[in-house]
């Protein structure tokens, strides 16, 4: 009989850059974390006893990266998400009209990154299919798996373009196990 999964959520944010181009923040998780050190994260966590999904991301979200949003912010959900690490990630989409609010925990976050949504549109545009021992999304600064890049994947097809998507069987590299 296999454990259950620890319960989690992710922060995907669109940030409006001033020019009226939408941004996702993403960032290369610090080196001395217990799980997944030194890997491209969407802001996120674990889930406190009796946090819901929406609010787990939104308190990770101003923890790891200063952004103070509230409930308000969120705009929906996209599907959970369970990690080979043992996981269950609930991915929540939210909208904050300023890039500039950003200040990463240093103890979270080795470096930040604003990912354009072009960018995205155009990684999942030229990815492997999910299933592939190859998949991830070819970023400007490079190479993103899953279980990141199945759930960027699938906001690009769902959120932005409008079709239906599940991810829930795209390869997670070994790496990605903890």
């Amino acid at each position: 009989m296999r454990a259950p999964l620890v319960s989690a959520a992710v922060a995907i944010v669109l940030l409006e850059d001033g020019d009226g181009s939408a941004l996702i923040p993403l960032f290369l998780r610090a080196a001395g974390l217990a799980n997944h050190p030194g890997q491209f994260a969407l802001p996120g966590g674990k889930l406190l006893k009796e946090e819901d999904a929406a609010a787990g991301a939104l308190r990770e979200l101003h923890e790891e990266l200063g952004l103070p949003a509230d409930r308000n912010s969120v705009l929906g959900l996209l599907d959970d998400y369970d990690t080979r690490s043992g996981f269950t990630i609930s991915p929540v989409v939210v909208w904050d009209s300023s890039a500039t609010n950003l200040t990463p925990s240093e103890a979270e976050v080795a470096e930040r990154f604003l990912l354009k949504v072009e960018d995205l549109r155009s990684a999942v545009a030229g990815a492997e299919r999910g299933t592939s021992r190859g998949f991830c999304l070819e970023l400007p600064w490079g190479p993103v798996y899953a279980p990141t890049a199945a759930i960027l994947y699938q906001f690009s097809e769902v959120a932005l373009d409008g079709r239906t998507r599940r991810v829930s069987d795209f390869y997670q590299p070994p790496f990605a196990r903890r």
